[in-house]
């Protein structure tokens, strides 16, 4: 009988940005399910990885077509792309303090370049029937906050809306497309950025902290999410046990939505 915990076992999955924090542990519950993980990021990181990796900036189309083609000659192809490039450099304080370039490098490293690997890597799952795309948006995507981080959250609406968008189009073609979408997530990126916020409002980051979480409108659980705990969640829908599963987005965020949709 087929090992359970092992149900992932002769798939091949990339993870972008898998070289840190929520990509990494995306790396590691994959790896732990049996898959041949590869990971890729702009620049090799100094501690030693334990996966195969491919440097790659994934803003550039040149970069996704040279990832693609190392794929398809060194494995044959790809199972499971996990798609979890994304971030934000862009200044906090509403939209009028956003400039055009802060605008095009959010589009870029939170829509395009996610829509540049699909079209590269997604044709090769249509045309062997199988495949799993799984996209990490965030929470903002679904719930905007305009004074810390407002075309972060747009761009990553704009992904969601791409995400179902393709899901319909590739699932008679037997590959799945699923968004998940964190909320608060304990990463060094995160407390990069609830340092920069602190700093732009005149905030301790603990306190910026408690002022982004009170303004999602609190987390009931009353704390920031673990990356192993996102990354729980995407083994199981990129595993055969989520089959019936495409199109969907799974908001992962300590019940902090406080809608039922």
């Amino acid at each position: 009988m087929k090992n359970p915990e092992k149900e992932l076992s002769g798939k091949v999955a990339l993870v972008t940005g898998g070289t840190k924090g929520i990509g990494k542990a995306i790396a590691d519950e994959l790896a732990a399910l049996g898959a041949t993980v590869i990971v890729s990021a702009r620049s090799k990181p100094t501690e030693v990885i334990n996966y195969d990796f491919i440097a790659a900036d994934l803003t550039k189309s040149s970069d996704n077509e040279e990832l693609a083609q190392i794929i398809t000659e060194q494995y044959g192809g790809l199972d499971i792309l996990v798609n979890n490039v994304g971030g934000t450099s862009s200044p906090a304080g509403g939209f009028s303090v956003l400039s055009d370039q802060d605008w095009e490098n959010d589009l870029q490293l939170n829509l395009l370049a996610a829509i540049k690997l699909d079209k590269a890597l997604v044709p090769s799952m249509i045309a062997q029937k199988s495949g799993v795309v799984i996209h990490i948006s965030s929470l903002n995507g679904k719930l905007p906050l305009y004074a810390s981080n407002f075309s972060y959250g747009v761009t990553k609406a704009a992904l969601n809306c791409y995400s179902k968008t393709l899901a319909n189009e590739v699932a008679p073609n037997g590959v799945r497309v699923i968004t998940v979408s964190p909320g608060m997530v304990k990463t060094t990126a995160m407390d990069t950025f609830l340092e920069s916020y602190a700093t732009s409002i005149g905030k301790s980051p603990d306190e910026a902290a408690q002022l982004v979480m009170d303004g999602l409108g609190g987390v009931p659980m009353n704390r920031l999410a673990q990356p192993e705990e996102i990354a729980h969640l995407v083994g199981f829908l990129a595993s055969p046990k989520a089959s019936y599963i495409t199109g969907a987005n799974y908001v992962i965020d300590g019940g902090t939505i406080p809608t039922v949709f």
